[in-house]
């Protein structure tokens, strides 16, 4: 008879928040496959658990045959990422597709998940919402994810680590602009824990002068209806011309109007010289 599969959520961070059906989980496996098993032994010793682990991550996929044969021929194992709910966002998933082809019995195990952690204590919109992880480090796919969704509607999170928050929110005020609520939740659970509901603009000032410490989940303001009316060219030149009235130079007024549109800087510079010669 074959064995199962239990998904294990873990602590993102507070030991105090495994619980006993987690613990019963490990104990009853055969082994542990783990993200990093440098990571899960401190867990598993720190309750004095004693499981053979197993690795099992991005570029060693292949394993996951022969975690599907183990459990095959009867063996149960536990399946955990470094923290929180493993499987999201997560090397898990591929294992959990190979588990229902080849008919495993899956036992969820619910814990801790930085995602649903962090939303819950944001401040904004909770009821629709869409989970977009990390952004990618290379800037035509970064790029490409953040017109995706430009104009979504529902609150947006993802994940970020320190060393790469200002350049992702650098480039939130390019695709959401500087007003669009935001809230950053670091070291969830820790002893450093922070929220802080502010704006994307905000945030961008406050790290720029602050070196980021910890890691981040991110909640963006979905785009409001007003927001994501059709925007043209036009409208936005106009919008730009009432700033140079101002005292804006035609740069600064052009940076301005295009963040969080479609429009690139260049484009929306070019219209306004060009209305600014049709006046003349």
């Amino acid at each position: 008879m074959a064995g199962k599969i239990f998904i294990v959520g873990t602590p993102i961070g507070n030991l105090g928040d495994l619980t006993p059906r987690m613990r019963r989980a490990f104990e009853e496996s055969d082994f542990v496959v783990a993200e990093d098993t440098r990571v899960t032994v401190k867990l598993l010793n720190h309750f004095g658990i004693k499981k053979p682990l197993l690795s099992y991550y991005e570029h060693n996929f292949s394993k996951g045959d022969l975690i599907i044969d183990r459990v095959l021929a009867g063996e149960s194992c536990a399946v955990c990422s470094d923290a929180g709910t493993p499987c999201i966002s997560d090397p898990g998933e591929i294992l959990v597709k190979q588990a229902h082809r080849a008919g495993i019995k899956l036992v969820p195990i619910p814990g801790p998940s930085a995602v649903i952690t962090a939303l819950s204590v944001s401040g904004q919109d909770t009821g629709r919402f869409t989970f977009e992880g990390f952004l990618s480090v290379v800037k035509k796919q970064r790029i490409e994810h953040l017109k995706d969704v430009q104009y979504e509607k529902r609150t947006m999170i993802f994940y970020e680590a320190p060393h790469k928050l200002l350049r992702t929110l650098g480039d939130f005020c390019e695709y959401f602009g500087r007003e669009r609520k935001l809230t950053v939740a670091r070291e969830l659970t820790k002893l450093h824990e922070e929220i802080k509901l502010t704006t994307v603009g905000e945030a961008y000032d406050y790290y720029s002068e602050n070196t980021p410490k910890g890691e981040f989940v991110l909640i963006v303001e979905g785009c409001k209806k007003a927001e994501s009316e059709e925007i043209t060219l036009d409208s936005l030149t106009q919008k730009a011309l009432a700033l140079i009235d101002g005292g804006a130079s035609v740069s600064e007024a052009a940076k301005t109007v295009r963040s969080g549109t479609p429009f690139s800087k260049s484009e929306v510079y070019k219209a306004i010289q060009n209305q600014r010669e049709n006046r003349q």
